[in-house]
This record gives structure tokens, sequence and C-alpha cells, in this order.
């Protein structure tokens, strides 16, 4: 048996088998089965459009839910394209407002602005509210782990 082990181990130093990189089959884990979804670049985007409603935070997150958007997963492409649609809906709304706002100033001079005014300020402070429930909404979806179920709807 001595002699067996000897020739076994003949040519070679005694310590290559400790010192070797090799490790054993049964240490390497099986590959995983299910794909796993990047959830939290998503979340910084809901992040970053909770944080910077009005601001540039928002112009940040849609520029990396763009960047995202191609290589991501189907659950995740999802919120991608919720959170490009929410953005662009709610930037189409705000400038509706903002025009309102501007004519009902000009024309508050003679007080039949006010009206159109009043109407102006409500539709950006409705914006406001829509992108703040939206985001809320997707990050529930995202927290789930689910898809977002519209993501190129109009409403809610």
């Amino acid at each position: 048996m001595i002699v067996k082990g000897f020739a076994a181990t003949m040519g070679r130093h005694p310590m290559e088998d400790i010192m070797s990189d090799a490790t054993p089959a049964t240490a390497v884990p099986p590959p995983a089965t299910g794909v796993r979804e990047d959830r939290i670049m998503p979340a910084v985007v809901y992040g970053l459009y909770l944080v910077g409603v009005g601001h540039f935070t928002v112009l940040i997150g849609l520029l990396i839910a763009y960047a995202c958007r191609g290589s991501a997963g189907p659950v995740a492409a999802s919120h991608y394209t919720y959170q490009v649609r929410t953005f662009w809906l709610s930037i189409w709304w705000f400038v509706v407002g903002v025009i309102l706002c501007i004519v009902g100033g000009i024309l508050s001079i003679i007080l039949i602005g006010i009206p159109i005014l009043g109407l102006g300020i409500a539709i950006c402070s409705g914006v406001w509210l829509y992108v703040v429930v939206r985001a809320l909404i997707g990050l529930v979806y995202l927290a789930q782990g689910e898809p977002h179920p519209r993501p190129d709807g109009w409403l809610i």
C-alpha cells in the first residue's frame, strides 16, 4: 500500500496536492435555473421621480430608464416603459397647464382669465399628484416582483 501511494505521487512534489488551485467538483454550486431580474435600478428611477417631481432628478431617472430598458428582462422592461411613459405624459400635461397659466395670467387683467389661470394651476398640481401616484403604484408592483400590468396605459 505504501508502495502504491509512493508510485502514485512519484515525480510530483508532496505539497503539490495541497497547494494546487484545483477545487473539488462538489464545491461549485449548480447554476441557477431561474433568471433573477434587477429590481434595484427601476426602484432608483422611481425614487428619482418621487424625490425630484418638478426638478432635474426626473431627467436623470428618464435617462436611466432609457439606458436600462434595452437590456432588461421582461419584468424590469415593463417598469422602464411605465416610467418613460409617466415622464412624457406628465411633461405633456404640464406644458398644457403652463400655457393655460400664461394665457390666464395675461387675461386676468380683464378678469376673464382668472378661471383659465385657476385651471392651469389645477392641471399643474394634478400632474404633480399624477407622477407621485404612478411612481408609488409602480414601486408596489416592483416590490412584489411583478411586471407592471399596463405599462403603456394613460391612467394609473
